[in-house]
């Protein structure tokens, strides 16, 4: 049980990651895969179905006993929160409404953040698209654990309490691995949210602000939910980079399970990948795969070749970049020159240019 890992580093490679060629051959041999590409309809009203339901269960909970507040996180809003965050996924590759409406993508990611008590909508988006681009680049993708998570977390006691603390890891790794300036829809993800949990707080009370918050905290550390951390990129095989899950569990996470097939084609919805392993098994069936979250953590958990070190990584192609996309600015230069802002700001610089002229004639 107290037996340390029996990895001492990463497993770092020299091939490029795997997604890209069989994303190619799949397209040359099945083009009509093309036809899965785009939206998925249905996103737009099961999301907003879920957050009006946690809104519910927050009336509900109000007056309820502590015990039961803890106990239907866990069971109830804890499954609907961490399903949230994986909506969130989904609509970070613009599933909901299209690549052509990404400020749409963005604000209903944020709809779909408020039962989740803490905002992580944009900020996910931001280095989600690290993640596919780079996967596994050292000091790029932010999903693979630091040195310290590596080093210290050996023994399958430490192992356990880090799956306990992988929201915290997952909130705070950005910050030491790859440090990124704030966007401006980050900082109105933010006010969104905190106004949302003030509201929370103010019409129903502390009880249901703690169901929120606590079904997120819990259902991302030691919950069958929370497996799919485990079971898409730590290396269950060592030639194999990426692994899918398919089981029941999938129902709750908007089949983030089908992870190979989502890399190979990250703007197919999750509601059709099924759909693209059925219709290209030559390329998924031999791979090793998962069907069970509880066995994906118990092994992780006590197999001494698993581990935070058990994950393929490279060199970096390019460098960090601090600064990010401010999608907002754009809107309000544009309203700014409706409204004549510019045109004032113009009209006054010639005033005081004419008056500086004045002066020095005289």
């Amino acid at each position: 049980m107290g037996h340390s890992v029996s990895r001492d580093d990463f497993i770092w490679t020299l091939t490029e990651q795997p997604h890209m060629s069989r994303r190619e051959a799949i397209v040359k041999k099945y083009p009509e895969v093309k036809q899965l590409f785009g939206v998925d309809p249905s996103l737009k009203y099961v999301v907003s179905s879920m957050v009006l339901f946690q809104i519910f269960m927050c009336w509900m909970l109000q007056d309820a006993d502590w015990i039961l507040i803890l106990l239907e996180a866990y069971f109830c809003g804890g499954i609907i929160n961490h399903a949230m965050t994986l909506a969130i996924h989904d609509i970070s590759h613009n599933t909901a409404f299209g690549n052509k409406h990404p400020l749409k993508n963005r604000f209903f990611g944020m709809w779909a953040n408020l039962p989740i008590a803490v905002p992580i909508s944009i900020s996910f988006k931001k280095y989600h698209v690290e993640h596919h681009r780079y996967l596994g680049e050292d000091g790029l993708d932010t999903d693979v654990p630091t040195a310290f998570e590596a080093k210290f977390f050996t023994t399958s006691p430490k192992k356990l309490l880090w799956l306990a603390l992988q929201p915290f890891f997952y909130a705070f790794r950005p910050l030491i691995i790859y440090k990124k300036a704030p966007t401006d829809m980050e900082i109105l993800n933010a006010v969104i949210q905190i106004s949302f949990d003030l509201g929370i707080l103010y019409f129903f009370g502390l009880k249901s602000l703690i169901y929120l918050f606590f079904g997120t905290i819990i259902s991302m550390g030691l919950h069958p939910s929370a497996g799919h951390f485990i079971s898409e990129h730590y290396a269950f095989k060592e030639d194999q980079e990426t692994f899918s899950y398919y089981g029941l569990w999938n129902l709750c996470t908007f089949n983030v399970g089908y992870h190979v097939e989502h890399h190979d084609f990250p703007y197919i919805p999750g509601r059709d990948l099924p759909k693209l392993k059925a219709l290209a098994p030559d390329f998924y069936d031999n791979l090793h795969q998962h069907t069970s979250m509880m066995d994906i953590l118990t092994e992780f958990v006590m197999n001494p070749a698993m581990g935070p070190y058990a994950r393929l990584k490279r060199k970096p192609r390019v460098d960090q970049e601090f600064y990010g996309n401010y999608q907002l600015f754009e809107y309000v230069e544009g309203f700014l020159h409706h409204i004549g802002v510019y045109r004032l700001q113009k009209f006054a610089g010639n005033v005081f240019d004419l008056n500086n002229n004045e002066k020095k004639l005289n």
